[in-house]
């Protein structure tokens, strides 16, 4: 089922034929009837002219901007008026109603697993519009329901190829739910789209509108965050400590400060010391040797 479209006409016209065909019917029943002997044929005109006024009434329909009449003649589709106004269509026509404007869907907050088997919690935003409305109508019972199941179904799948967020080198090069939203936005829209082509529904944008663990592992979760922080937080301070007792030990070097191998490991153990603790150097000054 594709749209096409159907027969119409100004119904401004046909508003005034029927306006008209009233007045002519009211005349001809007033000049027929108003006689000794009634004049048959001048009233059956009348007659003839009120059915003509039904059947025009019948036509008439009124579309609104951004909606469309879908046009049905006893079980069989006739096509679809999308322009806005008043129009003379087919008589004795089903007209369904459809809206054609942009729509948001905010899907329920569903708890999935990952890729890596973790319970997590995601909800997206669906952001849509018909743009075929003979499928939206014919093809799918109710196009609404549908993108809402489809979008739940879609998101559950997009959500079990990724992970949650990396955190070894070996997932480090693997796109995230966290990490890399752009991306799964992307590839739900994708998936999204092939599900909902059949009801006639143009996917013009998806978002994660909620990402987190789910409760029984939040805090495991964060624990393991936390962890995986401060690895990366001192291993980067080491580092920094390296290259700063280097560059001490080259400068006093270059002033001519000679240390043998007693004094620059315990100048070296000092500075590492002093730089990597996550507390404050308590200094000892050394003050002479004692002998008994």
């Amino acid at each position: 089922m594709t749209t096409t479209r159907a027969w119409h006409v100004n119904g401004f016209l046909a508003l005034l034929l029927v306006l008209v065909s009233l007045a002519g019917s009211i005349a001809l029943f007033i000049y027929g009837g108003d006689r000794p002997e009634p004049n048959g044929l001048l009233i059956t005109a009348g007659i003839a002219l009120d059915l003509l006024v039904i059947v025009l009434l019948t036509s008439l329909t009124i579309v609104q901007p951004n909606q469309a009449k879908v046009i049905t003649f006893f079980g069989r589709y006739k096509g679809t008026v999308s322009n806005s106004g008043l129009w003379l269509v087919i008589p004795f026509t089903g007209k369904t109603k459809i809206s054609l404007k942009v729509r948001n869907f905010n899907s329920h907050t569903l708890k999935v697993n990952d890729a890596e088997g973790n319970p997590i919690e995601i909800g997206c935003v669906v952001v849509f519009k018909v743009v075929d409305s003979a499928k939206a109508v014919f093809d799918v019972d109710n196009y609404a329901k549908f993108v809402e199941v489809q979008s739940e179904t879609a998101l559950r799948h997009i959500a079990a190829h990724y992970s949650y967020d990396t955190f070894t080198e070996e997932t480090e090069q693997k796109p995230s739910l966290r990490g890399n939203s752009d991306e799964v936005s992307e590839e739900l829209t994708r998936e999204l789209q092939s599900r909902l082509s059949i009801a006639g529904v143009e996917v013009l944008e998806t978002r994660l509108t909620h990402l987190a663990y789910a409760s029984e592992i939040a805090s495991a979760m964060l624990q393991r965050q936390q962890a995986i922080a401060i690895i990366a937080a001192r291993q980067k301070i080491v580092e920094g400590a390296v290259t700063m007792v280097e560059s001490a030990l080259a400068q006093l070097k270059e002033n001519g400060i000679e240390l043998d191998g007693e004094r620059r490991a315990a100048m070296i153990n000092n500075l590492m010391v002093t730089i990597v603790s996550d507390r404050a150097a308590t200094p000892v000054i050394n003050t002479g040797t004692m002998y008994g």
